[in-house]
């Protein structure tokens, strides 16, 4: 085995260049562990997207010293965190570069000590940390290697081989330590993500960064019996056009070329034209989320426009107008698909982020968004729940005036808009915005992206599922079926207001025979259907 007694800066740099490529090889892998079979399992994604941004603040650092490379990748990591994986990520990579503060070099002992620091670290970031997870890998990991610098090995090499074995063994374990991964027949994927990248630095180490340009990494199997099937690699589906969507990728080293060779067949009409730092992308297609979520990993997306080209139904935004006056504050709202797009802009949203399942914002778009408006105070609703971690890091990143509403879906921030009082203050508006979220039920549907089981309700892959609440609550192969099931589950005694929102892959006028036999079951409700366009779940439904 080489023998590595200490890099430097620029092989720290390189390093995590190697463990990057290697994640990046599996990303759709660890996407796939998902728990639940809905198509927001991002884990990977979202940890080499956060990479990524790792990568290009390294490549900018002051100097070459192992601290300033480590400092340029936190800051990286957590301008460019998505997901909850990628935060928690970007907290663990913050850990680290805390450890190795003021070191020109890294031994295997500076390591042991930053990997503890970044165990602690990623721990901090969360309110309610749950075993089981990223966060167990990581801190099981730092217990190995400081039991082994502790015993007089300070060899970096052989501490990364610890590493990447204590990794391997944490993750197979994860299902023993969280019930809902050995029903569900998976290993934890953000733990995966981890090991992956632990196992690229380790390549590297070992002098093999050439090698494995053309091996790929291996999926860590249970150490448990599992209760659930294991996940299935399907293939993304091709979709045709419908939405014509434009937006602009910003990089380095953009390949006009390899972009059309990425997008050419998501749609129609496709135009790509600019140079090396900035391209401008122009196509017709169903699924504009698609495209976006593509593109971010070619680059930085800004001055996106999604458009249909069908005639739009506007009753809804028009009921809306008198609800949004003038404030002194303003709002920021992640949210996918031009109609929603179109209602929470009628209920007085500033700006939107482009962003929901599958396309998670990274902390530097949620920043570049509050700092692009006017007022001072600004109210962030993230809308789902997997992008609220994101959304706190913004708080040390600006001057401004910030308030989270943690809204986990759209029809929780569409409740909290309405709650506004736009004579009251920045953290009163807050307050009553949160006491809003709870008084609203959410029932979302979306096909199954593979097969498993969940609760003991057996899935097949491409059946529509129900969610009530962000939990499982019907499986069949009709979407509205599922919708109406779904909505059965849920005392309605008290409710007035059923607002469905059908999305991009929805007929409107199934959705409006969705809405008829509602209005028929449950003949006290006001049944409103608005045009969401949000891609991947057919409907989103606010029950009030």
């Amino acid at each position: 085995m080489k023998q590595t007694k200490s890099i430097t800066g620029q092989d720290f740099r390189e390093m995590f260049a190697c463990a990057t490529a290697w994640l990046e090889k599996c990303a759709s892998d660890v996407d796939a562990l998902n728990v639940f079979p809905v198509p927001d399992g991002d884990t990977g994604t979202n940890m080499m997207l956060t990479l990524n941004s790792s990568m290009e603040e390294a490549y900018r650092a002051p100097d070459n010293s192992s601290s300033a490379i480590a400092q340029a990748i936190a800051k990286g990591a957590l301008m460019g965190a998505r997901g909850n994986s990628g935060v928690i990520l970007s907290q663990i990579l913050r850990g680290l570069a805390q450890g190795v503060a003021g070191k020109e070099s890294l031994t295997g002992a500076d390591f042991a000590s930053a990997l503890q620091e970044a165990s602690i670290m990623a721990y901090k970031g969360l309110s309610n940390p749950v075993e089981g997870t990223i966060l167990t890998v990581t801190k099981d990991t730092a217990a190995a290697v400081r039991k082994l610098v502790e015993e007089g090995e300070h060899d970096l090499t052989e501490v990364f081989e610890v590493a990447v074995q204590a990794a391997n063994e944490s993750v197979a374990n994860t299902p023993a330590l969280l019930p809902i991964l050995k029903e569900s027949g998976v290993v934890d994927a953000g733990g995966q993500g981890l090991y992956t990248i632990l196992e690229g630095a380790l390549h590297y180490l070992r002098g093999e960064a050439e090698q494995i340009r053309f091996r790929k990494p291996q999926m860590i199997a249970s150490s448990v019996p599992l209760t659930g099937r294991p996940p299935e690699m399907i293939a993304a589906d091709e979709v045709p056009f419908g939405y014509c969507t434009e937006f602009m990728l910003k990089g380095e080293k953009l390949d006009t070329e390899k972009i059309s060779s990425r997008l050419e067949k998501k749609g129609e009409s496709l135009i790509v034209v600019g140079d090396e730092s900035t391209a401008r992308v122009h196509i017709h297609t169903l699924d504009p989320g698609n495209v976006i979520h593509i593109a971010t990993g070619l680059g930085t997306v800004h001055q996106v426009s999604i458009r249909n080209m069908d005639e739009q139904h506007r009753d809804f935004l028009e009921m809306q107008k008198d609800k949004a006056p003038a404030v002194d504050m303003a709002i920021v709202a992640v949210v996918t698909g031009d109609g929603l797009a179109e209602v929470f802009t009628s209920l007085g949203v500033t700006a939107i982020v482009p962003g929901g399942q599958t396309m998670n914002p990274s902390t530097g778009d949620i920043l570049q968004a509050v700092e692009s408006v006017a007022s001072d105070k600004v109210i962030i609703l993230p809308n789902n729940k997997n992008i609220v971690l994101t959304a706190e890091q913004v708080h040390t990143l600006t001057e401004k005036d910030i308030e989270i509403v943690a809204t986990e879906t759209i029809p929780q921030g569409v409740a909290a808009l309405l709650a506004l009082d736009y004579e009251a203050d920045l953290e009163t508006n807050a307050k009553i915005m949160r006491q809003a979220i709870p008084l609203v039920n959410t029932v979302e549907v979306t096909r199954a992206v593979r097969s498993t089981q969940i609760n003991n309700i057996k899935i097949k892959r491409k059946q529509a599922i129900g969610l009530l609440d962000g939990e499982l609550a019907a499986v069949g192969n009709n979407p509205t079926e599922v919708l109406h099931e779904t909505l059965s589950k849920l005392d309605v005694s008290g409710k007035e207001i059923v607002t469905i929102y059908f999305g991009a892959d929805t007929d409107q006028a199934e959705a409006e025979r969705a809405s008829i036999i509602l209005r028929t079951e449950y003949p006290q409700l006001q049944v409103e259907v608005v045009r969401g366009g949000q891609p991947h779940y057919n409907y989103i439904v606010s029950i009030e």
